[in-house]
């Protein structure tokens, strides 16, 4: 199949174009080593005679079929990163193979000059390869409320190549594109380059001097947008509809996700309690409702919180406020090593890691992402609530001071998750400094563009959501199902489900030597272990071992029976302090391993958190319980 390349800038409109040639024939995939995405779908290219409807053919012709490839944004053919150079090499490749018919580049007709400069380095490589170049001008729409057009006949002239001006969004233009783009593909030849005045100068004076004849005057656009800024970036009001803004995200990720997941979970239960009721009492039984389907369940109950926290995501991106909130940021997170992206991950860690990890993406220096990426998971997730809530309870006595405002209980947990922040930006500043002169993981200059603000288009932020699911589902899945059916095979083994006397009861008493150092048994030491498929099992596992049914929602009950065994102020306080530093997820591991492409690095970070949550909380109780 022959293939059509789409290039431009980011925050061009490009996305959304390859949404509308494509529509929903569109698959995703990675470059090999980064983890910026490659999208690709079918054009339907028609036949002058054929009806771009229904395709069919007045002349017997048979439309011809051409592979869009949408390649990610970037300003220049000049990399300043692994990822965008990994990407640009792809991109020449691609320009030189003998597949390649056409290549689509994107101009953002709001900012001509920025857009002119990488199409015009891309049109001097086609020329070299004999390849054929088309230009949109996208965003016509906002030209048009400002009176405002551009003479693309002209402009043609200029370029040496053909110039469709569009709007993705409004579909202004759209069907001429498409009518325009078909003919120039089945027949590029037709179509080459031709050498002009402009196009043989520098890509940056060409562009000035298009821009100068074509362009709309930049204060005209950013008129609007600066008076915004003014509020949004002022060092007061901006700082409130900050935290209004993340306070707004964080409840989304951490709230209004929970029916969906619980819906999620009830719907695989009762699945679950159908396909097994055709099965009699046993081991096929237990191994059909609790491995397979518990299976399934410890992964896809994370995909609604996933795609919730990509619509937020993506609301605030599409709409331009996502780059003035990194810009907020930036400053104090870069002292640690961090950027002004970070912040986003980093909140939305504290409701879970995985769709945090998966929210750096947008990070664009590939050190500082690898970094985020790599401390996210010491954020206090909602996960580790009911482990936090079972100690402290055991630990912290419920009063209150000040009239009833503060709670002791309630400064335990606010000094839990403090502990977890600072952590995180303790080993993201050492992190920074090992991968200093790393090659693999270089960093870029923070460069950020302030996009005009606008209203998200609905269409390409469902495929967004869309595929935030089903590539979690795709990458992660398999490794937490088969962890999962690893443990559940370990404690079902050999006495039919009693955990007590399973091979992980029997591992957890032949290695509690190694958790004595911290003043527990083998006891916490299987639920420590079980919990590596999820924290908040710590809780159900010692509840099966201290005899309490229904632990999750029994939390007092357990709590007494773990005070009254004799659970030391040291022992819970090294307990805690494991479980805010340990990497206690197979979900997040797996989710690691996903993203950073290399198994080295999701599990050493599992490994690494062990050991400084094993050391740290060894320390603590050795410290405590000496007084």
């Amino acid at each position: 199949m022959q293939k059509i390349l789409l290039v431009g800038k980011p925050n061009s409109g490009k996305s959304l174009l390859f949404n509308q040639l494509t529509g929903l024939r569109q698959k995703v995939a990675n470059f090999p080593g980064v983890t910026v995405e490659l999208k690709s779908g079918v054009f339907n290219a028609f036949s002058h005679n054929a009806s771009p409807k229904t395709g069919e053919a007045y002349d017997g012709k048979a439309e011809q079929k051409f592979e869009l490839i949408d390649y990610p944004g970037t300003y220049s053919l000049k990399s300043l990163s692994k990822d965008e150079s990994i990407a640009i090499e792809q991109l020449l490749a691609a320009m030189s193979d003998e597949e390649t018919s056409v290549i689509l580049c994107n101009l953002d007709a709001t900012r001509m000059e920025r857009s002119l400069v990488f199409a015009l380095q891309v049109q001097e490589i086609a020329k070299q390869y004999d390849k054929t170049v088309v230009f949109t001008l996208n965003m016509i729409d906002e030209l048009l409320r400002f009176n405002h057009s551009i003479d693309t006949i002209e402009l043609s002239k200029k370029l040496g190549s053909p110039v469709f001006a569009v709007s993705a969004k409004t579909l202004i233009g759209i069907n001429e594109l498409q009518k325009g783009l078909s003919e120039i593909a089945v027949s590029p030849e037709k179509f080459r380059v031709k050498a002009t005045e402009i196009n043989q100068q520098a890509s940056g004076v060409a562009a000035k001097i298009l821009a100068k004849e074509f362009a709309i005057q930049a204060d005209i656009v950013l008129k609007r947008q600066n008076k915004i800024d003014s509020l949004l970036l002022n060092s007061v009001f901006g700082g409130i509809a900050f935290l209004l803004i993340m306070f707004f995200l964080f409840q989304a990720i951490f709230t209004w996700a929970t029916p969906l997941m619980d819906a999620t979970e009830s719907g695989i239960g009762i699945l679950a309690n159908l396909v097994s009721g055709f099965v009699g009492e046993g081991l096929l039984n237990d191994f059909i409702r609790d491995a397979i389907f518990g299976g399934l369940g410890s992964f896809l109950v994370f995909v609604p919180q996933i795609m919730v926290l990509t619509l937020i995501i993506g609301l605030l991106e599409d709409s331009g406020y996502l780059a003035r909130a990194a810009l907020i940021c930036h400053k104090p997170l870069s002292f640690f090593g961090l950027s002004g992206r970070s912040f986003i991950p980093y909140l939305s860690g504290h409701a879970c890691a995985i769709p945090a990890i998966l929210a750096a993406r947008t990070i664009e220096s590939p050190r500082k992402r690898f970094v985020t990426m790599l401390t996210v998971p010491l954020m206090s997730c909602s996960a580790r609530l009911p482990v936090y809530a079972l100690l402290i309870a055991v630990l912290v006595p419920d009063v209150s001071y000040l009239g009833g405002w503060v709670n002791l209980q309630g400064v335990m947990f606010f000094v839990l998750y403090f502990f977890g922040i600072l952590t995180a930006l303790i080993v993201s500043a050492v992190l920074n400094k090992m991968t200093k002169d790393s090659k693999e993981y270089q960093d870029m200059p923070f460069i950020l563009e302030l996009p005009s603000y606008r209203l998200p288009h609905w269409q390409p932020l469902f495929y967004r959501i869309l595929n935030s699911g089903t590539q979690f589902i795709k990458r992660a899945g398999p490794i937490i199902f088969v962890v999962s059916l690893v443990i559940w095979s370990l404690g079902y083994f050999p006495n039919n489900g009693d955990l007590q006397n399973s091979y992980l009861s029997a591992i957890g008493q032949w290695i509690e030597p190694v958790f004595a150092p911290m003043g527990v048994d083998w006891r916490y030491g299987v639920a420590i272990l079980v919990s590596f498929l999820a924290r908040e099992v710590f809780v159900g596992v010692l509840g099966t071992m201290f005899s309490i049914e229904n632990a999750d929602e029994n939390i007092a009950g357990l709590a007494a029976n773990l005070e009254a065994d004799g659970l030391s102020l040291a022992s819970g306080v090294a307990l805690l302090a494991f479980y805010v530093i340990a990497l206690q997820c197979v979900a997040t591991v797996a989710t690691l391993k996903a993203e950073l492409g290399k198994n080295r690095y999701a599990w050493g970070a599992f490994v690494a958190y062990g050991l400084l949550a094993y050391l740290v909380s060894m320390t603590l109780y050795a410290v405590i319980s000496s007084y």
